[in-house]
């Protein structure tokens, strides 16, 4: 039998995955994997009903439809203030992941390397690897403040990219102004390019603004910038993203994009076109789930958890040593799971060397009965 080399010989089956499936073998309530446990808005599902009675059901073209990329640029001079050509700068994707996949397969070469910040989303190492490129991996704080001294310390001759994620993802920090100063100022002194994770753009709490890359005119043309429909239209099993990034830049994404994937989902475009002309949807996004984090947090902290603040995305980091100091995260969340029925996801899977902060994560991305319950088994 042919013997296969494998590109990532350290890479398993994901942590979301495991934990999802342990709290179904379990009865667990399931505040692991980040998705929402209801329906999305009805206007989307509607839409998306006529789009494929309508006959929409063919290829879509390979960049993504010219009206949802139009409907795109429009929500960005909304949000952001910024003016994108929708034929040129943006690119529709089968969700973020293949997105940063994509940007990353399309600008790293082997031998190159790509600075990451640890806590970091899981598929950002791994996309690395695949290219025989490195992640050269630079520790936040436990409040996600960045060691900018450090970052600009681990830049070699062979940096070619930096990897954010804002807000982040677990770590819940949200870039400050002088954040993307901060980073403009390595990119440009080292001409690299920039990977902006900006999924949960819209889900920042008690009045803080997000920042995009797309807002700060130094990192604006080295930059790609990652969205994601499922996080903003509650609808995570669609898989529809998109690229935000200079003509230059847009151009090599889609000569790798359109051999992954050639196209996304048609019918589900046509419908996010109808849902993007009235912004009250996303505008509304971060009150909804601020009652949630705080409906959670409560809950949590009754329970006997000590809480790191959650200033973005729809998770909650919670330190559990004063519950069980006898166990690592892994083992934690396992028991928790199988013995009081509520799945967590271990934060040590987020760095490198899968650092021990005695933190789990919890996603408050549920109905505010599925919340209550798992605070009850949680009491």
């Amino acid at each position: 039998m042919t013997t296969i080399r494998s590109k990532l010989p350290q890479t398993g089956t994901t942590i979301f995955t495991v934990m999802s499936q342990l709290a179904g073998e379990h009865g667990a309530i399931n505040l692991s994997q980040g998705f929402p446990d209801y329906p999305c808005p009805p206007a989307l599902i509607e839409a998306l009903h006529h789009a494929a009675q309508a006959g929409f059901n063919q290829y879509a073209p390979m960049a993504g439809l010219p009206a949802l990329r139009e409907a795109i640029a429009r929500k960005l001079q909304q949000s952001r203030a910024v003016s994108v050509d929708p034929d040129n700068e943006i690119t529709i994707t089968a969700g973020a992941t293949q997105a940063i996949f994509t940007a990353v397969a399309a600008v790293l070469h082997a031998g190159d390397e790509a600075i990451v910040i640890d806590p970091s989303y899981d598929s950002y190492a791994p996309a690395i690897a695949a290219q025989g490129a490195h992640a050269i991996r630079i520790s936040a704080g436990l409040d996600g403040r960045i060691d900018w001294p450090a970052v600009a310390d681990a830049v070699t001759p062979r940096t070619r990219m930096i990897l954010i994620n804002n807000p982040n993802n677990p770590s819940t920090g949200v870039f400050t102004a002088a954040d993307l100063d901060a980073l403009a100022d390595i990119a440009e002194h080292h001409d690299l390019l920039v990977l902006a994770d900006e999924v949960y753009e819209h889900l920042v709490y008690d009045g803080v603004e997000h920042h995009s890359v797309l807002a700060h005119p130094r990192l604006r043309q080295r930059s790609f910038a990652i969205y994601s429909f499922g996080k903003t239209f509650h609808a995570t099993g669609w898989k529809i993203g998109y690229c935000v990034a200079p003509p230059t830049l847009s151009s090599e994404f889609r000569k790798i994009h359109q051999f992954l994937v050639f196209c996304v989902n048609a019918p589900a475009q046509h419908a996010l076109v109808e849902v993007l002309r009235d912004p009250t949807h996303w505008q509304s996004l971060p009150a909804f789930f601020q009652s949630r984090r705080d409906r959670l947090a409560q809950g949590l902290q009754d329970a006997g958890f000590q809480l790191v603040p959650s200033r973005g995305t729809y998770f909650q980091l919670a330190d559990y040593r004063s519950i069980r100091d006898d166990l690592d995260d892994v083992a934690f969340a396992r028991w928790l799971t199988i013995e009081r029925g509520v799945a967590c996801i271990p934060v040590s899977v987020f760095h490198a060397d899968a650092r021990q902060q005695g933190l789990v994560r919890f996603c408050f991305a549920k109905q505010e009965a599925t919340l209550d319950a798992a605070i009850a088994r949680l009491k």
